[in-house]
């Protein structure tokens, strides 16, 4: 998964350098931000796939669709 994810941001960083060579933020800032973007989501993803997280979340919609109106 890291080496998508890298190429992806690569791929991503030399497009927007191609694109905006003349002005503007710099591309170093934009590679910065998806970078933080990228490691934030890799996380959560992290988190909510695991174990005890998705046991939770499974209890959460078993007692809502059990509980009676």
């Amino acid at each position: 998964m890291y080496k998508t994810v890298r190429a992806r941001l690569v791929a991503l960083v030399c497009r927007a350098r191609a694109a905006r060579r003349d002005g503007g933020m710099v591309t170093s800032e934009y590679a910065m931000g998806i970078v933080a973007a990228v490691a934030f989501a890799v996380v959560l993803y992290k988190v909510v796939t695991s174990g005890q997280v998705n046991a939770e979340l499974q209890n959460i919609v078993k007692q809502a669709l059990d509980a009676q109106m």
